[in-house]
């Protein structure tokens, strides 16, 4: 005989469990190297990752992309090995060598297994110190991100958020356009750019090697292993430092820009302005307001345009916080029929945000899920050690991670709402839409959002298109 229970309340959660971010402290080599090392004890899959705390933002507006491009070729050969040889003598070591750049930052890192930390290191001594930057895998490497750009500029959703940043951010302001470049300044860019760029970057006064993983295993002190394959790299006094990124709005009132794709069958939504630099005083408070307005599966966008209306299968928001003042975006996809109802529910979420206190549920659900799956980010050598890189990047205290969470379980529902009308700005809102805009223009007119422009753009493979 079976019996059924119904459950009349959902099961609550437990006390988070204790959590502390794991131990480390810098040293410095003579050549002003910092060398970082964490002890994951189990984790034999070592991570070594050597941190430039400079990055697309930094660099000339003429040569855009020119970071990414020559982070990029870094690893297609050096003074020793060519393309092929490097991947061959990272594969004997079971290693993966590879090299990337952001918007405030660039690494070298390397994944191998403990004992061969020493010889994975001297492979990426090799990447920073002598790239030979051939000239026919950097034009190859090139095309592919010309031909990137062409297919971001098909995809409506990545056109979205290229064409969200190109409305809200002044023509000069770095963030306007993609951190890989734009089709202007990637076609200029060549083996000569990437050598310059180098020389103007790279220095090991202003990197840290950061190695995480199980020390035991390794076999030989961090240090010393980094002496042997770094101490003898000079300083580069023509280095040149991470700049203070400068940026401004385009627009200060509300403002409406439809990217037409004719009969498409859905609009991709974007709506925001400028929003904060990492280095703010509240970010803690933002955190959870953004948790609570659109981070989480019970956000309180989610729950209005998904599960209350059925306009998408979801719909997030949240701050892009950079060096310098990163954008701020409520992003959605719907059915052409419901965009202007849609772009409402989002204006009137937004401003009900500001109008008053989270609920005591709100504010304990978004803290809960913060507080909770923090220790889950930090399960892997490559997580441990990007946390500790963005410390660097960003200039924050190495305590940062150990108050992470008694700051988030302190922030109050005062604080939240203070953070929503300090940073949030409804009367600068940008709505960027990329639809079949003959299909949206009569609701979207009628109801007076803002000004709206229309692009009637050429996509890849059309001919012209007509003006708007």
């Amino acid at each position: 005989m079976t019996t059924d229970v119904v459950v009349a309340e959902r099961p609550t959660h437990g006390e988070p469990r204790p959590y502390q971010f794991p131990r480390f402290e810098r040293q410095e080599l003579a050549n002003g190297l910092g060398v970082i090392a964490v002890d994951l004890p189990g984790r034999a899959l070592v991570t070594a990752s050597l941190v430039l705390g400079a990055g697309a933002v930094d660099e000339p507006a003429e040569l855009a992309g020119v970071t990414s491009l020559m982070a990029r070729a870094m690893t297609e050969g050096t003074a020793r090995h060519d393309a092929v040889g490097l991947t061959e003598a990272s594969e004997r070591l079971g290693a993966s060598l590879h090299a990337e750049a952001g918007w405030d930052g660039l690494s070298v890192s390397v994944d191998v297994p403990a004992e061969r930390l020493s010889a994975a290191l001297a492979l990426a001594a090799e990447v920073a110190i002598g790239p030979t930057f051939p000239a026919s895998d950097v034009e190859r490497l090139r095309d592919e991100r010309l031909n990137d750009l062409l297919q971001a500029k098909a995809d409506p959703r990545r056109r979205a958020d290229d064409g969200f940043v190109e409305t809200i951010y002044a023509a000069g302001s770095p963030y306007a356009r993609p951190s890989a470049g734009t089709e202007e300044t990637v076609t200029r860019l060549d083996a000569d750019a990437c050598r310059t760029t180098h020389g103007r970057r790279i220095d090991p006064a202003r990197m840290t090697l950061i190695v995480g993983g199980d020390l035991d295993a390794v076999g030989e002190d961090v240090r010393s292993i980094a002496e042997s394959r770094f101490g003898a790299w000079p300083r580069n006094p023509a280095a040149e430092g991470a700049t203070a990124p400068t940026v401004a709005a385009a627009h200060d009132e509300r403002y409406v820009r439809v990217i037409h794709r004719p009969g498409s069958v859905q609009t991709e939504i974007r709506v925001g302005h400028l929003g904060v630099r990492r280095l703010i005083p509240d970010f803690h408070a933002v955190s959870v307001m953004s948790a609570i307005l659109g981070g989480l599966f019970n956000s309180r966008l989610n729950r209005k345009l998904r599960e209350e209306k059925g306009y998408t299968y979801g719909a997030g928001a949240g701050f892009d916080m950079r060096r310098g003042v990163g954008p701020f975006a409520v992003r959605a996809a719907v059915n052409t029929d419901v965009t202007v109802p849609a772009i409402q529910d989002i204006l009137t979420e937004l401003d009900a945000m500001r109008a008053g206190p989270p609920t005591t549920a709100e504010l304990h659900a978004a803290r809960d899920y913060l507080v909770g799956v923090f220790p889950l980010r930090f399960e892997t050598p490559p997580a441990v050690v990007g946390a500790i890189a963005g410390l660097l990047i960003h200039g924050l205290p190495w305590d940062e991670l150990d108050r992470y969470r008694p700051a988030i379980e302190a922030v109050s529902d005062a604080d939240v709402e203070k953070a929503s009308r300090e940073h949030i700005r409804p009367d600068e809102l940008a709505v960027v839409l990329v639809g079949d805009a003959d299909a949206i223009l009569p609701a979207l007119e009628g109801a007076a959002i803002g000004p709206i422009v229309v692009d009637r753009e050429e996509l890849p493979g059309q001919g012209a298109a007509a003006p708007a």
